[in-house]
């Protein structure tokens, strides 16, 4: 599919997830997506008078504007600006030097995104918003390579073009905080006061306290359009799991994003705060996403991971395989940042080592379900992942494995985190850039551009780190060195 015609304008196609306009305004229904017609009447109605125009940039966040109604169905809709260096930041928004498409010598130009009117739904925690993602794009109307949606839609199309699709689930784990946004950085995020005080993982009492909260979070999304299974108390104090349903993978990464959003803006209305960093304090539980994957033939009814049998197919040892081969060089894709690799520690549920083991949380890579629900879970990715990313990096290795039918070995038995005898994940964010850098079968996977551009924000990333003078680094040295 040639770039300029994927950036064309979406709308549904067989109208799955949408509802009548009619019983949005009534008050019947809210759940799920609208079309662009039912917007419309919203408007008219004056149900809906804001509408969140929005990308996701390289750290994973929705990046946009917030137009009228009116505005939209009028302009919008169609496509909108924003300066180019938006994909070209670091996570202060510091316009970073040294990158190919975007910089001061270039002068900073505009690019243009293309609404995908397929992700156009009501936001029912914001009064009178909807909200509705985009692809970036170039004047001529081609998507841009290093855009993370349009990565992730280029590993998809490679998938398309064997007859497949992928369908992915993201389990994000996050700590609440009694304290707002605002009292945690003007504590300079020192002492802050996680809503619960014990580790409470399935625990159901502890976890009450904070329904109010969990149950507005389940319900927004359930509204939204983004589906979810359960919530449930994690491993440490104040640490919450809310699992989304499954989806085909560019929806559920869009999912992933408008859920990271909402969790954030839900928990500011109530005067709390939420973290997704991966290790957010040294002697408490890292927060996870672990994400699932199996590969479906193009009708999404039958899987490829097994047969008529229920047997694992050949397709399914190579593409975990893929994984296993290349997960030191793509790791940047699934822990892109310094605090990532702090989560990597035994003992601690985070994976130490790549390797693979059926229903063992000790693996990097976990074999679960059975039958047609066979799928496979990696353990590697931290809450402060970009899934649209991490998806891609896990479907190109996968069919890297799949086209040099590589075998993933045996089982692994028993505590990964003992075993001295397999590769360990890359130790910091360092290391696994120059992996990424030399990996020559990412390279052919996603292209040169893609992955110099993501190399050098990693790169980037470390040299900020370096200048830090850290509290630890007070604590040691100021009165003894």
């Amino acid at each position: 599919m040639g770039a300029a015609r994927a950036c064309r304008l979406f709308t549904p196609g067989d109208g799955a997830g949408t509802m009548s306009a009619r019983d949005i305004i009534s008050g019947k229904s809210m759940r799920g997506k609208m079309t662009l017609e039912e917007l419309e009447e919203l408007v008219g109605a004056g149900e809906i008078d804001t509408v969140v125009a929005a990308f996701t940039d390289m750290q994973g966040r929705l990046i946009g504007k917030r137009v009228t109604g009116r505005y939209f169905l009028d302009r919008v809709h169609r496509e909108w600006h924003a300066c180019n260096y938006l994909l070209a930041l670091d996570m202060d928004m510091e316009p970073v030097p040294g990158f190919k498409v975007a910089s001061w010598e270039r002068g900073y130009g505009d690019f243009t995104i293309r609404p995908d009117l397929s992700t156009l739904r009501r936001l029912p925690w914001l009064p009178g918003t909807a909200l509705v993602l985009g692809d970036v794009c170039d004047e001529e109307g081609n998507e841009l390579a290093h855009s993370p949606r349009t990565i992730l839609k280029r590993q998809l199309a490679r998938l398309r073009e064997r007859g497949m699709l992928a369908k992915m689930a993201s389990e994000l784990e996050f700590y609440v905080f009694d304290d707002d946004y605002r009292t945690c950085r003007d504590k300079e995020y020192r002492n802050l006061r996680t809503a619960g005080w014990y580790i409470e993982d399935y625990h159901v009492f502890e976890t009450t306290k904070r329904e109010s909260l969990m149950r507005a979070i389940r319900n927004g999304m359930d509204n939204a359009g983004v589906p979810v299974e359960f919530s449930k108390g994690e491993w440490g104090p104040g640490q919450e799991e809310l699992n989304l349903v499954y989806a085909e993978a560019l929806e559920m990464a869009d999912r992933h994003v408008i859920y990271k959003n909402g969790v954030k803006e839900i928990a500011h209305q109530q005067g709390k705060a939420i973290t997704f960093m991966a290790k957010w304090r040294k002697d408490l539980a890292g927060s996870s996403c672990h994400i699932h994957t199996s590969l479906w033939y193009a009708d999404g009814d039958k899987p490829a991971f097994t047969d008529e049998h229920g047997h694992e197919t050949d397709l399914f040892r190579w593409f975990l395989g893929g994984n296993l081969a290349l997960a030191r060089e793509y790791c940047v894709f699934l822990a892109p940042y310094i605090n990532s690799y702090k989560r990597f520690q035994a003992g601690s549920f985070a994976p130490t080592h790549i390797v693979w083991s059926r229903d063992n949380r000790t693996a990097g890579f976990r074999i679960v379900g059975h039958g047609p629900s066979t799928r496979i879970e990696c353990r590697m990715p931290g809450a402060d992942v970009n899934p649209y990313l991490a998806y891609a990096a896990l479907i190109a290795s996968g069919l890297y494995g799949v086209d040099h039918r590589l075998d993933p070995g045996p089982e692994f038995r028993g505590d990964a985190y003992r075993s001295g005898e397999v590769p360990s994940l890359p130790h910091t964010l360092r290391e696994a850039a120059e992996l990424l850098d030399r990996s020559q079968a990412m390279r052919e996977a996603l292209g040169d551009l893609v992955v110099d551009h993501y190399v050098h924000a990693a790169r980037w990333e470390v040299s900020v780190f370096d200048q830090v003078v850290t509290d630890w680094e007070l604590v040691r040295y100021f009165e003894r060195a």
